[in-house]
């Protein structure tokens, strides 16, 4: 290899291990497995997520190594390290949700600290849930270095009686077994077949929606965010994912190549067509932030006026993912968006191509086939991403309106201070046709941590609720949730908004059409509540989670860390 080839392929590792005085940087990695020749590669980090506390991750550590392996036969010198994950799954409805969306920025630290400390050339981030995915594609924007995202992949579904389950599934049963629907055997049958081994959440949840995402943006290989977790295509799509970081740093491609206003715009488009997560909106503004690209909630309005949704997928359509992937992945649906002229073909992507030119290989889906339906025959003309404002949410909330619950719902409001009370009020029959459960102080800053309701929304579904009860609240929705909700609200209640003066028996109104929310009162009467409002302490005064709420921005913002600096 030339010296100036090498000064290409070598920009930040050669400051660590070149010459004299860097003997000692040379000398502490011959124990980890370096030959003497290897100090001449470039270095490629594997960021792995990998870790038994939770199915979505555990598979990790084997895909690592497969990307290992592709970096090496690149001609790269691979050094696989790790970062840590939470489980969502295991965690929702408990006090330990509260550290889920910080976890979204511990992993983007540790991820830029490691790979700007190693002084690593370029590297692959593996990610298997939904917020190391986020975490990864932060640290990508922050470091600037080639890189390349590889998702974990869905899990296969469990299946009882012949139909297939999901961990939301448990969810709903739970609200079933509480309004007597089942037995507590059943109960028990559900939640012990239902997730049957590695990979992410098996509907187009937050997962899996923001693999298709990041996809769509130009930061995995085409087709790779539709693989099953256990597969040879993911395996296959590690190794190549190695050998595509080798080759950005020839082609001289860098992430701030690939990240562009009109990226963002494709990843909103087919994370709409899919019929994706609220949580969508929230990490594409972190991710954008970092990357220094202006992207606001009002992008969200205006792609949603002319993107239609397509996709049948669960939490509110038949199928899963699993599914999806069976008849050709996400390829052929954005083939027909790009087509449409929904989707901006001349963007860059890790392949080194554009968009176009990955999409033109593939296929289109079976004919027949019912899980994307045609643009000229869409399950919903206008995004089910909904962002409103109004009265209760001046700076922005965002509602899930998949069509099936209507477009407007206006009731009596059912306060609640925390998830857990509002819970213990659903599971005990205290919720009637017609109320809106308004969650409060589980925004950013006032939980901290804006926990998601993926709890109380379920229990609801599983009471037989759906379209009979709305929820608002300033904390986050679960991409496994569906039913009349709207989340993110802000100012969040912490923070003096509006949703801190509801109270009990209020009346509260949601218009999709008009795209407000509102609270049915005089002016007058809102301004004398918030004048004699007070703000509550903070919950925490130490550690990580009072850290986080003191330099959190708003939900509309993305809720970085970083903001401002």
């Amino acid at each position: 290899m030339s010296s100036k080839s090498s000064a290409k392929l070598r920009p930040h590792s050669s400051v660590v291990l070149d010459g004299l005085s860097r003997a000692p940087s040379r000398a502490m990695l011959y124990p980890v497995g370096y030959k003497e020749s290897d100090f001449a590669k470039p270095q490629i980090g594997v960021a792995s997520t990998w870790s038994m506390v939770t199915p979505c991750n555990m598979h990790i550590d084997q895909l690592a190594r497969e990307s290992a392996l592709g970096i090496d036969s690149a001609g790269g010198k691979a050094t696989i390290f790790n970062t840590i994950t939470i489980s969502d799954g295991i965690s929702m409805g408990t006090e330990g949700m509260k550290y889920s969306l910080v976890s979204r920025e511990v992993i983007a630290d540790s991820i830029e600290t490691v790979v700007g400390c190693q002084g690593f050339d370029g590297f692959v981030a593996i990610g298997g849930c939904d917020k190391n995915m986020p975490g990864c594609m932060i640290a990508i924007a922050r470091m600037n270095r080639a890189a390349v995202f590889v998702y974990g992949g869905t899990i296969l579904p469990g299946c009882l009686a012949g139909k297939n389950l999901d961990v939301v599934s448990v969810f709903e049963a739970v609200g079933q077994r509480a309004a007597d629907r089942i037995t507590s055997k059943e109960l028990h049958d559900v939640e012990s077949c239902a997730i049957p081994g590695p990979g992410s959440c098996g509907g187009m949840y937050t997962a899996n929606t923001m693999a298709s995402a990041i996809e769509a943006m130009g930061f995995s290989l085409p087709n790779s965010s539709a693989q099953a977790a256990v597969s040879k295509h993911k395996i296959k799509d590690c190794r190549d994912a190695g050998a595509a970081v080798i080759n950005l740093l020839k082609k001289g491609i860098r992430p701030s190549d690939i990240f562009s206003k009109e990226a963002f715009e494709n990843a909103i488009t087919v994370t709409i067509a899919l019929g994706g997560s609220t949580n969508s909106v929230l990490h594409l503004l972190a991710i954008a932030h970092s990357a220094g690209v202006k992207l606001t909630i009002d992008d969200f309005t205006r792609i949603g006026k002319k993107v239609p949704v397509l996709a049948d997928l669960k939490p509110s359509g038949r199928f899963l993912m699993s599914q999806l992937v069976e008849i050709g992945g996400i390829v052929p649906m954005m083939k027909d968006l790009l087509g449409a002229g929904l989707l901006h073909g001349g963007c860059l992507t890790v392949t080194g191509k554009t968009l176009k030119q990955n999409l033109a290989a593939f296929k289109p889906y079976p004919k027949n086939q019912q899980i994307i339906a045609p643009l000229t025959k869409p399950l919903k003309k206008e995004s089910h991403l909904v962002i409103l404002r109004g009265n209760l949410a001046p700076g922005g909330a965002v509602a899930k309106i998949s069509g099936k619950e209507g477009e407007r719902f206006s009731g009596k409001a059912r306060v609640f201070e925390s998830e857990e009370k509002a819970l213990t009020a659903i599971l005990d029959g205290k919720i009637r046709k017609g109320d809106v459960i308004v969650i409060r102080y589980e925004g950013p800053r006032g939980g901290p941590g804006m926990r998601e309701m993926l709890s109380p929304t379920s229990a609801v579904m599983g009471r037989g609720l759906g379209k009979d009860v709305a929820l608002i609240t300033d904390g986050r929705f679960s991409g496994g949730t569906h039913g009349f909700v709207v989340g993110h609200i802000t100012p969040e209640a912490f923070e003096g908004g509006p949703l801190a003066i509801v109270r009990e028996g209020d009346t509260v109104t949601i218009d999709a059409t008009t795209r407000k929310l509102s609270l049915d009162l005089p002016a007058k009467e809102i301004a004398a509540r918030l004048a004699g409002w007070k703000k509550p302490n903070p919950r925490y005064r130490r550690g990580v989670l009072a850290k986080y709420a003191s330099h959190v921005s708003t939900a509309s913002l993305g809720a970085v860390t970083d903001f401002g600096f």
